[in-house]
């Protein structure tokens, strides 16, 4: 009896592919995060795991199953899973990079928008102490057209956040740690920066790049300082990118003009400070929540599933 154990509820089409395909699946139904103890005793007897990026999949976890041979993220990011030991026992880790390209792009926009239009700010205001009318000063924001968008990490998020911002009329700026060509520069219309040029001169900066060794913290206070004092950074990239606490002090001392967070350095742990700033926009990881995308995620857990179940390589490894 092959089983496969899901670490959280997810679409359909998963449960319904694997178990036409005669697979026994087991689905966590507890409410919030499954523990690492739970994890522990369903993957002891479970040949394929199926988690999401707020499941951790450390060594004791992987050690806890003798006979799993896949562990396939319901997500484009892996750094929730110790993906060096999984390879070292013989175990493939699959992402599901892609299909959440549009979604994390549009929500990035909707980011900017809201912030540079103080939206969100304005719906509460509304909610709370009302309109109290129209007048030639009330309520400023600004444009975003003819400003200069920086984006660090020009992946295929970042090359979708270009176009739109391009299609806005902003001028894009980028670093990544690979230069484009200057065929694919000229076609996305973009420009190169060295990072030091990059936080200077963006008015507003989009992280649109994946957690690495070298990313982390890349984000400090150190950069906000250097950035301009009416600038805004919007963080859909990941957390850990950003140090947090330093954030939190530079919009405090009013260094930056505002933020937008869709993901934190300690998920899903929010700092209160940010929730009493009227300048920061916080929404809970949903870059990639739409019900395109997750069915499009689902469909490639699930396909990876049936693909290694037949002895077959998956797609998208990340531990080759």
């Amino acid at each position: 009896m092959t089983k496969v154990y899901l670490t959280a509820q997810m679409p359909a089409l998963v449960e319904k592919t694997l178990a036409d395909n005669q697979l026994t699946v087991g689905v966590y139904q507890g409410d919030g995060l499954i523990s690492h103890a739970e994890l522990l005793t369903e993957a002891a007897t479970a040949d394929f795991l199926i988690t999401t990026l707020s499941t951790q999949v450390d060594q004791a976890i992987i050690d806890s199953a003798p006979n799993l041979k896949l562990i396939a993220n319901f997500g484009a990011g892996f750094n929730n899973i110790d993906v060096d030991y999984a390879k070292s026992k013989g175990i493939l880790v699959t992402n599901t990079p892609k299909v959440s390209t549009n979604a994390v792009s549009e929500l990035t926009f909707g980011l900017i928008l809201a912030l540079s239009h103080r939206i969100v700010e304005g719906d509460q205001q509304m909610r709370q102490t009302g309109f109290p009318g129209w007048a030639p000063l009330y309520f400023l924001g600004h444009e975003i057209a003819g400003k200069t968008l920086g984006i660090f990490g020009l992946g295929n998020i970042g090359r979708e956040v270009a176009k739109k911002a391009t299609a806005l009329g902003m001028k894009v700026i980028y670093f990544s740690r690979h230069r484009l060509d200057t065929e694919t520069e000229q076609a996305l219309q973009v420009t190169y920066h060295p990072f030091e040029s990059l936080i200077k001169v963006s008015d507003f900066i989009s992280i649109n790049a994946p957690l690495t060794p070298q990313t982390q913290h890349q984000f400090d206070a150190a950069v906000f300082k250097q950035m301009k004092p009416t600038a805004m950074l919007i963080n859909v990239g990941r957390g850990p990118i950003v140090d947090e606490a330093a954030l939190l002090t530079a919009l405090q001392d009013q260094q930056l003009a505002g933020a937008a967070l869709d993901v934190y350095e300690n998920e899903p742990d929010v700092d209160a400070g940010f929730k009493a700033l009227k300048n920061v926009i916080l929404t809970p990881h949903i870059g990639n929540a739409t019900v395109e995308a997750r069915d499009a995620m689902a469909e490639i857990v699930a396909n990876n599933v049936l693909l290694s179940s037949h002895d077959d390589t998956p797609k998208f490894v990340v531990n080759p």
